[in-house]
Formats: structure tokens, C-alpha cells, sequence
């Protein structure tokens, strides 16, 4: 019987593994309803300032943002799992912290 070496480097292995652990955590939470009393996202949380994330997306930085577009808000981002109509949603990026659907940040996807 034969084997084949499988010669991965050892960075490779690393970022390759933990893209595929985040990947799986976020798809596991995709189809759950957010949590009763999950907080409301602080936008002085350090992530929520690295993308920018406003409660009010017409009080974006659009000079920092140039991304920003008018019209985008969290509700019509893929990343939102609250329903129609929801004030506050669970988002993906934000480790499922409860963001405001008239929300933006940086992360946005344009729902399909």
C-alpha cells in the first residue's frame, strides 16, 4: 500500500482551519432566532467602530466610508437576522448582539 505525503504548511493549515471554524459558526447560527434579552450593540464596541457601525445610518462617516451607500441599512443586509419589520436584529458579524434595523456598518451585504 502506498502513501502520499500531504505537505501542507503549517500557516496554511492554520488559516485555512480557522476560516473554516468561523465559516461553520456562522451557518449553524443563521437559522437560529435571536435570544431573549441579547444586548443592543454599542457603537463604541471596538468591532462596531472598525466598521463603522452607526444605530442611525444617515449619521455615517461617508468620507470614511466611501462604501456607504444612501438607502443601505442593516435590515437589507444578509447579515441581519431579524425579521421584517424588527426594530433590533441579531447580526452575524457582531457575535449575534442585537443591531438596529436603520443601522450600518462596513460589513454590509446587500440582501439577494
Amino acid at each position: 500500500m502506498r502513501h502520499s505525503k500531504i505537505d501542507i504548511p503549517r500557516r496554511d493549515f492554520l488559516r485555512f482551519g480557522s476560516l473554516a471554524v468561523a465559516s461553520a459558526a456562522l451557518v449553524s447560527r443563521a437559522g437560529q432566532a435571536p435570544a431573549q434579552g441579547t444586548p443592543h450593540l454599542d457603537e463604541k464596541d471596538s468591532t462596531a467602530q472598525g466598521l463603522g457601525y452607526r444605530h442611525d445610518a444617515t449619521k455615517v462617516d461617508k468620507k470614511k466610508f466611501a462604501r456607504y451607500q444612501a438607502g443601505q441599512t442593516c435590515s437589507n443586509c444578509q447579515l441581519f437576522q431579524g425579521k421584517a419589520g424588527d426594530a433590533w436584529g441579531s447580526c452575524a458579524i457582531y457575535g449575534g448582539k442585537q443591531v438596529n434595523a436603520k443601522g450600518w456598518c462596513n460589513a454590509y451585504v446587500k440582501k439577494a
